[in-house]
């Protein structure tokens, strides 16, 4: 990214500050993939101990919250930054709120997966959509992630297409588990849960669109928040970093 080098400055510390931001990002987006991993695994096996596991992380993953945006608020203040590197302290702080709140829909699931461990016998049902679901989202939030890494204007494009995808699945699945419902009033209570995770895992898909438009931003200065994919990918030239 020719315009995004954050070795262009004559204070060496504001380059170290700057790329400190970059990788704190990275490091919190891993933190949230493990507690996102995490819940998945403790919803699909009823896992009581790996829930709770989830749950202890949400207190780390909120402190890196509030710590990350104090260090890009003494960034804004002490360098004033223009620019790009501006663009770059904005969309860390948008990209912190994002991961944060990936970290609040794992503790959902989590909480899910302690109400569905009280079932003695968990019931398969429901376990399929899951699975197919958290699987393309956990690939969604790592590609956005690395979008933001490699400041990759095609990558992120591609996960805003691919979270067109995710809705059609969610909305598949959730047909899915009402018909479940419907035909055995029994597991009107289980199903949910289940649902309730599922919703969870379409709200990740969403924040991991947020963060693949925060990178266009970053690297071209446009705003696609309220763009269609369609226009998007009709500019994308425009777009490509190349």
């Amino acid at each position: 990214m020719d315009n995004m080098h954050l070795d262009q400055h004559i204070s060496q510390q504001y380059n170290a500050d700057l790329e400190h931001l970059r990788s704190a990002l990275l490091e919190m987006g891993g933190l949230v993939e493990d507690q996102l991993s995490d819940a998945i695994e403790a919803l699909q096996a009823a896992d009581r101990s790996m829930a709770e596991k989830v749950l202890q992380a949400e207190q780390t993953v909120n402190m890196r919250e509030v710590t990350l945006d104090a260090e890009c608020t003494d960034v804004i203040a002490r360098r004033h930054p223009a620019a790009s590197d501006l663009r770059l302290v904005m969309i860390v702080i948008k990209a912190v709120r994002d991961l944060e709140r990936v970290g609040d829909e794992s503790s959902k699931i989590a909480r899910m997966a302690i109400e569905l461990s009280e079932h003695k016998q968990p019931d398969s049902e429901g376990y399929i959509e899951i699975r197919h679901l958290s699987s393309n989202v956990q690939k969604m939030l790592y590609a956005a992630l690395d979008a933001f890494a490699r400041f990759d204007v095609r990558a992120a494009i591609k996960v805003m297409r691919d979270d067109r995808y995710i809705d059609r699945e969610y909305k598949s699945a959730m047909r899915e588990m009402v018909t479940q419902m419907m035909e055995d009033p029994r597991s009107i209570s289980r199903v949910l849960h289940v649902m309730w995770a599922l919703r969870s895992l379409e709200r990740v898909g969403d924040h991991a669109r947020n963060i693949a438009e925060h990178v266009i931003y970053l690297v071209r200065g446009t705003d696609v928040r309220h763009v269609s994919l369609e226009e998007i990918e009709q500019h994308l030239d425009e777009f490509d970093q190349d």
